[in-house]
């Protein structure tokens, strides 16, 4: 059996063998696995309402994907996205804040998620330019500066914008505000389901078309794979790095157009949820591709509602050792299939 055969089917091997874990896991609690299953079948795809929070879950997740797919192209590990979208969505809240009353929707909305994806940008550009002008490690960098981001966004909303006896801003302007599916399309869901998703679905088809349908996005991927060779072909690799680390942040920060535009209206504290983090879980599941980082994004959604779903009848830890089951067998299966894969 060749590599090339083999290498597609680890992300379903390593999911059939996820679920086939959780299963164990849940017989374990005393539990019948394929009645938690069908319940979690029921309870997400068989009314409205659970259809849209697996979108609305995995719009965020998209969007979070992204920003560490695209850094991962050329060779970079963003572990910032949490950072990223929260600085993202507290920028959109201020400039929702302060923008007119009156602004009309086609101006405020496009406005504030662009200044969304601004602010995830320059705060992912804080650590690519320290990679590509000290050489400091992408992962810890990013990482320390998700602490930072947690606490400016902690400072700022307790000590000057929140709500009196609240943990959030007021509400941005309706003209910045997102319609619901229920609002779009008439329909009965009453789940915070939104216009985001295809924003997240243009901008993931946008990245696509970067990354493989363009001059630039073939220049970033020769950068990853051989900085080397790519810098005697005349390709800027540190340039590279960095547009790769400010679309990610960018990608990171336009989250905020589901959380915030799309379904609250305002920043709130916990308003990540650790999104940020679990793009990392959907980026490695769909092997830093666009067209994948949707499936898995749907998947992971699903896991993380469903499990909320089957709380009565199961912990919910129980669905979050089964997305981390995936993902370490994505990373681990090559190894262990190694003797069994030979060069083409």
């Amino acid at each position: 059996m060749s590599k090339r055969s083999v290498k597609p089917l680890i992300p379903v091997l390593s999911l059939l063998f996820a679920l086939a874990t959780g299963s164990l896991i849940i017989a374990a609690t005393g539990s019948d696995p394929m009645a938690v299953w069908q319940k979690m079948l029921r309870s997400t795809f068989a009314s409205g309402y659970g259809i849209g929070q697996v979108l609305f879950r995995a719009t965020t997740l998209i969007f979070t994907g992204l920003a560490v797919a695209l850094p991962f192209r050329v060779r970079l590990f963003n572990i910032g996205g949490e950072g990223q979208l929260l600085m993202g969505a507290l920028a959109a809240a201020l400039c929702g804040l302060a923008l007119p009353a009156g602004t009309p929707a086609l101006v405020a909305a496009p406005a504030l998620m662009l200044v969304a994806a601004a602010a995830g940008a320059g705060w992912a550009l804080v650590a690519g330019w320290l990679k590509v002008r000290r050489g400091v490690n992408e992962v810890i960098s990013t990482i320390m500066l998700n602490f930072i981001a947690l606490g400016i966004t902690g400072y700022l909303l307790t000590n000057h914008f929140a709500v009196p006896s609240t943990v959030h801003t007021s509400a941005i302007i309706p003209g910045g505000w997102l319609p619901d599916f229920d609002t779009l399309f008439g329909l009965n869901w009453h789940s915070p389901a939104n216009l985001s998703l295809f924003v997240a679905l243009a901008v993931t088809a946008g990245a696509a078309v970067l990354l493989f349908r363009s001059r630039y996005g073939y220049d970033m991927i020769a950068a990853g794979l051989n900085p080397e060779a790519a810098r005697h072909a005349g390709i800027a690799t540190g340039r590279h790095m960095l547009g790769a680390m400010a679309l990610g942040g960018a990608m990171a920060g336009l989250g905020a157009a589901n959380l915030v535009l799309g379904y609250k209206h305002w920043f709130e504290a916990g308003l990540s949820a650790g999104a940020g983090f679990m793009g990392i879980a959907v980026a490695l599941l769909a092997g830093a591709n666009p067209a994948g980082i949707i499936v898995a994004a749907l998947l992971f959604a699903w896991l993380d509602y469903g499990g909320l779903a089957v709380n009565t009848l199961v912990p919910k830890d129980i669905f979050m050792m089964v997305q981390a089951i995936t993902i370490l067998s994505i990373i681990s299966f090559p190894a262990l299939f190694k003797s069994w894969l030979k060069e083409d």
